[in-house]
This record gives C-alpha cells, structure tokens and sequence, in this order.
C-alpha cells in the first residue's frame, strides 16, 4: 500500500498525519482530545472560555520554573480551567501528542498562552489574529507553534517568525473564516510559498479521498474538525452531536458573528433569527473576545456558543464545516481515523503515489 506523508512539527511526530481541529466553546475538550492522540492523530483542546474567570487572584509569576520577569514578559492569571483539560488529556493519551488551540482574538490570550505551555501542552495552534509577540515566547520556551492562515504572505510571514508548520484554513472549514477561498485553490499556493516546514490542508477534508486529493497539493497533514464532533468521545452534549448528524447539506450557511468576520454555522432557529432581526439583545458578561465590541455587537457569541455545545441547539449557535450535510454517523475515534487512514491509502494506492512516511 502507498504511505502516506510523514509530518513532523519541529520534534514531534504523529502516527497518522491528522490533526483534530480545535472547536470552542468547550467542543474539544480533554476527552476527545485524548482520544484523538491515542489513535494516532494530534489531538487539540480549544481554549476558549477556559481563562481565570477571577481577576483579584495573584499573578503568576514563573512558566516552566523560569521567572517571567528575567525573560522580559509579564505575571500573569493561570487559567485553571485550561490547565487542568491538558493534565486530563496528557494523563488519558501519556504517549499521545495534545496541542491547544488559542484564538489571538480571545482577550485573555497572553495568560491561555502561558498557562498552556506551563501545563505541558505538546504544542500551540494561533488563530484568528496574528501576533508576532506569540512566536517570541513560544520560542523562548521552544514550543512548536503551529499558525493558521489563508494567505501565502501570511504563511511566508510565519515561517520568517519561526512557525514549526501551517495550517492552511479555507471557506469550507466551521466556525471563523479569514477567506472565502476554497481549500483546493489556496493549499497550492500556499505550498509553494513555504520553504521549510510543513502545510496542512484545513477545511472541506471529509474522508480519505479529501486526504489524497491534499497530500496530492503538497500538504504533509490535514486537519478536520466537523466530522469529530459526531464521535463518541467529543465533549460536546449528545443533541450538539445528534443536531450535527442530523444536518443536510443546505443548511449548511455562512452567518455574521461580533467579531467582525464571517462565520460557518448550521442553520437553526438562532440563525433564522439573527437573519430576520439583524441583532439579539444580549450583555456581555465573559469577555471574551478583544473585537467583540460590547452594546454594538449583535449577538452574545459566548452565550450562545455555550447554549449550544450545552444541548440548547435551538438557541444556540452550531459551528461546522462544509460537508456537515455528510455526517450521518457517530463514530469512536479509533474507527474513524482508522476508515481515514484506510480510504486515503486506498486512493494514494490507485493514483500510484508513495510519500514515504510510515
């Protein structure tokens, strides 16, 4: 059979060149991260929502046993809560790979940041924003940082400030989109921007088919995201997942989220809504995002983020990708990556292609 890419992100090395997308709020937790490590793949927990929610406590002053202050950054609020999923996740999964995945927009990034390289985590995924700060400190702690982006100047740009690999995220992936563009027009290009360090392909990568047909472009990994929610083993309530597998392909929709970017969402009454009115009453009491811009914004993305992944699908708000009107299933994790694995060796096999990895 043909083998598939070998990906290697600075020293680290996955069984299975899969990368488990990061889907906040409270989505991908410790639980499917690990499961995702322990069959092979790189299991990520989203970070969102999971900073010290009390800003008397003190500060904390050292990461890894080094005083932050000698290395010119900052105290800061460890975040427990984000903490404790990668302690979860490491002990579930002790010879997986768990990275975590940190919106730069999240007003609490610097302290998620910290936390999460102080906790252990294996890796970080920035997204959402770009901050050239976050490739210092992830270097000052040798951290393999992983940057997503939809353009070859923002690729070229990551691999100049040390980026370990690049995700690149098209307009077929969930939740935020920095393009509209498809995954099989930008992937290319962005391939041949980089020099030195891996492109996984993101967004519209549904089975093993999608896989070859990335790898084909020069990807070294794939990253999916939608299709792990309807796992066994997702953190997310069972009507998340059932809403999910319960999909067609035209309610798949694109929507406007506070931010200020577009967003891929499943149509639901929230979104039905949100189109009819244009804005939903809402206070804003977590925070949460530096662009969310308070009595302006039109909708509470926490709140309604959290109704959702809670088990609230009707007022909540569901992410997911392109091909969500594909999923029928629920799956464990090792079934999935291993028909993944399976499929994609199949195809490499009939188009006579061998990448040399394991």
């Amino acid at each position: 059979m043909s083998r598939l890419p070998e990906l290697k992100i600075k020293n680290l090395k996955p069984k299975y060149p899969i990368i488990q997308g990061g889907m906040g709020a409270r989505v991908s937790l410790h639980k499917l991260a690990a499961a995702v490590a322990n069959a092979g793949g790189i299991g990520v927990i989203s970070a969102v929502l999971l900073h010290e929610k009390d800003r008397s406590k003190p500060k904390k002053t050292t990461c890894k046993g080094i005083e932050v202050e000698s290395l010119g950054l900052k105290p800061y609020h460890y975040a427990w809560e984000l903490a404790e999923e990668i302690k979860k996740a490491k002990e579930l999964a002790p010879n997986g790979i768990i990275g975590v995945n940190i919106m730069y927009a999240l007003t609490h990034f610097y302290e998620l940041l910290m936390t999460a390289i102080d906790a252990g985590a294996d890796l970080i995924i920035q997204g959402a924003g770009f901050g050239k700060d976050v490739f210092k400190i992830c270097n000052l702690f040798d951290m393999p940082l992983i940057e997503i982006v939809a353009t070859p100047k923002g690729a070229m740009l990551s691999e100049r400030l040390g980026a370990a690999a690049v995700i690149v995220e098209s307009g077929e992936a969930g939740g935020h989109l920095g393009t509209m563009d498809s995954i099989w027009d930008t992937l290319p290009k962005i391939v041949k921007a980089v020099k030195n360090i891996p492109v996984i392909a993101a967004g519209g990568i549904f089975d093993g088919k999608d896989m070859a047909r990335a790898f084909e472009l020069g990807a070294k990994g794939i990253q999916i995201a939608t299709r792990f929610i309807a796992t066994y083993e997702c953190d997310a309530a069972p009507e998340f997942k059932d809403y999910i597998i319960k999909a067609k392909p035209e309610d798949s929709i694109y929507i406007k989220s506070p931010v200020g970017m577009p967003a891929h969402a499943v149509k639901n009454p929230f979104t039905e809504g949100l189109e009819k009115e244009g804005k939903i009453p809402h206070s804003c009491p977590y925070n949460c995002l530096k662009m969310c811009s308070g009595p302006d914004s039109i909708y509470c993305i926490a709140d309604v983020l959290l109704k959702s992944v809670n088990g609230d699908v009707e007022n909540g708000l569901v992410f997911a990708g392109s091909n969500v009107g594909r999923v029928n299933r629920i799956y464990h994790v090792d079934e999935l990556v291993k028909e993944l694995i399976e499929e994609c060796k199949s195809e490499l096999e009939k188009k006579n292609l061998n990448f040399g990895g394991d």
